[in-house]
């Protein structure tokens, strides 16, 4: 019963299809991006399963259906409208590319094949999950990139910007390449690690620093990670070696993290706690991660948080979902779009990968040489195929296949040249033979 986590216009336009006698249409959608958000040289595709989930679980139950017919929009529509609402479920097919899979502009993230109202009432849901989900996992793997090695975690969900987006950005970030996450939500619901000790709260809430940091022992042990900056950082770093036994290591939270993570490496290794981690948190992105790790700081982990889960420097992902072909009483037309800036390709497609470059093409494409076609089966008929990747398999995806970009394309900065998506022979001239036929009839 989710028919209605959706814009309006769907809606209007679904209910426009069933008047104009376009039931039985069947179209092809694809979502996709026409250009990289800033600062990125590719995308990491992520949001697959929830966009599975929606469309095996979309409906509209009765109180929805009620709510709708007493629109002012749906006034003019027909009881058997609404009782198509009622026993309304995605009958179609669904083709994409595994989550973790980095992808550029013009690229689909999936392809929807189904009954045009089927079809177009998902719109707004798949690019909202796919978009923020596929966001973030970008943004992570920049992080786990400029860390060079060092362990990342997210720390997000109290600066999401809903506790399900925190949800959603610990997921995503873990397939982008993070270690695990602090949401214990997202560790229960995905098997992601969980990471996380106590807050300047519980070094508060005791007499004194020393009494905190003994009772944090006594519940965690060797896993106890203090927080050492509530007061003095390097006092907090003599008073967590001065109590002895075996833990993590600590953490910092302020200051200039750099200086007092050499100085706290030194008290640890003069207690003989030499295999003691450094975490630092507060404020962290790719730049200063990539500063540290430049310098030689001795922090182990990086700990980040607002600027992961809202992919601060990128948050807007513009990807869009656009009709690429129709079906109307057995004949199929192409649809495009030519405006400037805005255009199109028309027909489904299928993205051919090869060792330095992409070859955009059409869905009915073999491909030639050693190339790997990216987008596959998932639903088909309103059944999901097999069971999708967990979270786990969705990260070794991920940082394999990050990983065998060229070393350009992983910077930071954007590169010149970009990774090249070359357009097939077959896919021009389909484009040029449907812009001709637009121009014959007027547009």
């Amino acid at each position: 019963m989710n028919g209605l986590l959706t814009d309006l216009y769907q809606l209007t336009m679904a209910a426009g299809y069933h008047l104009a006698g376009k039931t039985g249409d069947r179209a092809v959608f694809e979502l996709f991006m026409r250009r990289m958000p800033p600062n990125r040289n590719f995308v990491v595709a992520a949001g697959l399963q929830q966009a599975v989930e929606y469309l095996l679980n979309l409906s509209f139950g009765e109180e929805e259906v009620r709510y709708l017919k007493d629109l002012a929009q749906f006034s003019r529509m027909p009881e058997r409208f609404f009782d198509d609402l009622r026993r309304f479920r995605f009958t179609g097919d669904l083709y994409a590319v595994p989550e973790g899979t980095p992808l550029f502009p013009g690229e689909p993230f999936l392809t929807l094949r189904a009954p045009l109202m089927e079809a177009q009432i998902p719109e707004t849901y798949l690019l909202a999950t796919v978009g923020f989900q596929s966001l973030v996992a970008t943004k992570s793997a920049r992080l786990v990139e400029a860390a060079g090695g060092r362990a990342v975690v997210e720390f997000g969900t109290r600066r999401a910007h809903s506790p399900e987006a925190g949800v959603l950005a610990a997921r995503a970030s873990y397939i982008g390449g993070c270690i695990g996450t602090s949401n214990t939500l997202a560790g229960f619901k995905y098997g992601i690690p969980v990471f996380g000790t106590a807050a300047h709260s519980w070094v508060q809430a005791f007499p004194n620093e020393a009494e905190a940091f003994r009772r944090l022992q006594d519940l965690l042990g060797a896993g106890t990670v203090y927080l050492i900056d509530t007061y003095d950082t390097l006092e907090g770093a003599r008073r967590a070696a001065e109590l002895g036994g075996e833990f993590w290591g600590v953490r910092l939270d302020s200051g200039n993290l750099a200086e007092l993570a050499r100085a706290v490496r030194v008290v640890l290794d003069e207690a003989g706690y030499r295999g003691a981690k450094i975490m630092a948190t507060g404020d962290l992105n790719e730049h200063k991660i990539l500063e540290f790790v430049a310098g030689g700081t001795p922090i182990d982990v990086f700990g980040v948080g607002t600027e992961l889960v809202i992919s601060s420097d990128a948050p807007n992902h513009g990807a869009i979902y656009k009709l690429v072909e129709l079906e109307t009483e057995g004949e199929r037309r192409f649809t495009a779009k030519y405006s400037a800036e805005k255009s199109t390709l028309p027909g489904a497609k299928q993205v051919f990968r090869y060792a330095q470059r992409d070859v955009l093409s059409t869905a009915d494409d073999c491909g030639t040489g050693d190339c790997e076609a990216l987008l596959r089966p998932v639903i088909y008929g309103g059944k999901l195929i097999e069971e999708l990747p967990s979270a786990a398999e969705a990260r070794r995806n991920a940082m394999e296949r990050v990983g065998r970009l060229p070393k350009k394309l992983r910077s930071l900065f954007e590169c010149d040249p970009p990774w090249e998506v070359e357009l097939s022979g077959r896919l021009k001239g389909l484009s040029e033979t449907v812009r001709s036929e637009m121009e014959g009839n007027g547009g």
